[in-house]
């Protein structure tokens, strides 16, 4: 009953705080990008921070020495929960994101996401999405942003996984851009759809950088898809890294 009350009070704040914290970024679509990603940046910490607070849930992220510091990249991240569309802030420089279209339709927290520049895509348009990617991407990583994927396209059970859409590996290839993979577990204490946070530990393992330069987009994708459920494999007990469907995009 206690974990189930600590998970409540945690879900019950983030719910109340991303609307301030939206509104500001919407009503701040004047001011530089950075002062944008700087709110948006604080909303997250906050949100890690708390549910370390609250429900026990904390991290540690191996591989920080793979982190670019001097170029942006493509950044590919296993996605099982919530959590980590915090931690891409809290950890990594400024950026911007992939994600479906049907965010930008929720009040506020939509209107929040078009200040910050994020690419929404309709995950249903295969070719046309890709070409989106590439095109919005290549002008966010001139201006020195990295672009943030999550190469299943949805949140995936723990032990599972899916062909990984190829729209990053095309802009990688396109732009000659590096992908930096990274792995997690986040879905094994916060499941996706899921109220219980569970306490615990999550790891965050961040991979060597792919090179894309030569190499078909197919070879890209598959080098990194590989590497991140190698990693999965090792960082989730019984995993299976089971193939559920091919996804477009």
């Amino acid at each position: 009953m206690l974990l189930w009350a600590r998970s409540l009070l945690f879900t019950l704040q983030m719910f109340v705080t991303v609307w301030f914290y939206a509104a500001l970024v919407t009503l701040l679509f004047w001011a530089p990008y950075s002062t944008r990603f700087a709110i948006a940046r604080a909303w997250c910490r906050l949100q890690v921070e708390l549910v370390e607070a609250i429900c026990g849930l904390g991290y540690r992220v191996e591989g920080r020495e793979h982190v670019p510091t001097d170029r942006p990249v493509v950044c590919y991240l296993k996605h099982q929960s919530a959590w980590e569309t915090f931690i891409q802030l809290v950890e990594f420089p400024s950026q911007c994101w992939v994600h479906k279209q049907e965010l930008v339709w929720v009040p506020i927290f939509g209107w929040a996401l078009r200040a910050m520049d994020a690419i929404a895509i309709d995950r249903g348009a295969g070719h046309a999405a890709v070409e989106q990617v590439v095109a919005q991407g290549r002008c966010q990583l001139a201006a020195g942003k990295w672009v943030m994927i999550f190469p299943e396209g949805t949140r995936m059970p723990p032990g599972t996984t899916r062909r990984y859409g190829v729209s990053g590996a095309v802009l990688a290839a396109a732009t000659d851009t590096p992908i930096l993979p990274v792995a997690l577990n986040a879905g094994d204490f916060w499941r996706r759809n899921g109220l219980i946070k569970r306490p615990g530990t999550i790891v965050v393992r961040i991979g060597p950088l792919i090179e894309p330069r030569g190499r078909a987009p197919e070879e890209i994708n598959a080098e990194a898809q590989a590497w991140i459920e190698a990693q999965m494999k090792d960082i989730t007990p019984g995993y299976a890294g089971i193939e559920l469907e091919r996804t477009k995009g």
